[in-house]
Order: C-alpha cells, then sequence, then structure tokens
C-alpha cells in the first residue's frame, strides 16, 4: 500500500516528466479495489466493469493535471468511477422487471452460484438507483467514510446520509423486513 508521501511524489512523476512507469504504479495500487467497486456497482457484470475500470484510469491519465489533490488520489479515481458509471446508465433505458431477472441470474453465474442470501441482497441492491447503489458500496463494502463518499460524490454530508437511509430502507423492504 503506497504511503501519502509515495502518491504524492508518483502523481509530481506523472505531471511534470509525463512518466507512464509512475502512472502505472498508481494503477497496479489501485486497479483491483476499483474494479471490485465496479463490479458490485454493476450488478457483478465484469465486462462492463473492466470497460468501466479501463475508461477511469484512461480519463485520470489524461487528467491527471488537472488533479488539485484536495483528496487522495484513490477518491478522486472513485469519482470519476462513480460519473462514468452515472453516463453509462443514463444511456441505457430504465431496467423492466425481466432485465432485474436477468440481474440476478448474472450475480448467480459471476463465479460460483449465489446463496439464497446473497440473491436476495442482488435482488435488494438492483431496486436502488444507481447513486444510492455506488452510496451503498462505498459505505458498506468498501468501507469509505461519510466525509470520503462526499469528496468521490461531490455530495452533501446530509444528502449521504439520507440517501443510505432510503436505500437501507428499500433494501430491507424487497428483502421482506421491512
Amino acid at each position: 500500500m503506497l504511503t501519502r508521501f509515495e502518491e504524492i511524489k508518483l502523481l509530481a512523476l506523472c505531471v511534470t516528466t509525463d512518466s507512464r512507469n509512475a502512472f502505472g504504479r498508481l494503477v497496479e495500487e489501485y486497479e483491483e479495489p476499483l474494479r471490485r467497486f465496479l463490479y458490485n456497482l454493476t450488478g457483478g457484470d465484469a465486462c462492463l466493469a473492466d470497460d468501466l475500470a479501463q475508461d477511469t484510469f484512461l480519463k485520470a491519465y489524461e487528467s491527471v493535471r488537472s488533479f488539485k489533490g484536495l483528496s487522495g488520489f484513490r477518491t478522486w479515481l472513485y469519482k470519476i468511477a462513480c460519473n462514468l458509471y452515472y453516463s453509462h446508465q443514463r444511456s441505457r433505458r430504465e431496467l423492466t422487471g425481466l432485465e432485474v431477472e436477468s440481474y440476478a441470474a448474472t450475480v448467480s453465474d459471476a463465479g460460483q452460484r449465489a446463496s439464497d442470501a446473497s440473491m436476495d441482497v442482488a435482488t435488494a441492491m438492483q431496486a436502488l438507483n444507481p447513486e444510492e447503489r455506488s452510496l451503498v458500496l462505498l459505505f458498506y463494502l468498501e468501507d469509505r467514510s461519510i466525509k470520503e463518499i462526499t469528496g468521490i460524490t461531490g455530495m452533501p454530508e446530509g444528502t449521504v446520509k439520507v440517501y443510505l437511509k432510503r436505500a437501507r430502507e428499500k433494501m430491507a423492504g424487497v428483502m421482506g423486513r421491512g
């Protein structure tokens, strides 16, 4: 894991010398957690998650000179990834009931067969809008603080808390515990 100082040093090399090796080191550091986040955000669609991760790193590389360092590089990457995911979702048509069933099948087929409990969670996650889903994943799966989430999403702290509360209520309702 990179220290804050090592991260800043690598970013400085990227900005001043256009060092692809330095950026490659940043990609190595953050690739796995970013792909895991996107995989969960996309409902187990590994191809879409890989495409979004690749687009995220490409956009970050192209925009590294605009990175102000007000947050950590990882936070900035997640913000780019969320924005790309939201753009992708806006470009798709609304989900139909049939797509919800195919979502559950996709999650079930990804890797090993999912248990009933994980299918309940997958179905409950699908009931969330993209913003709620990303907040739930950032908070519960990625273990990000509310402050970090506000930096990633650009949402005010109160909004993040309200969205998380609504998401928990929606998920509980879908899982029959509301």
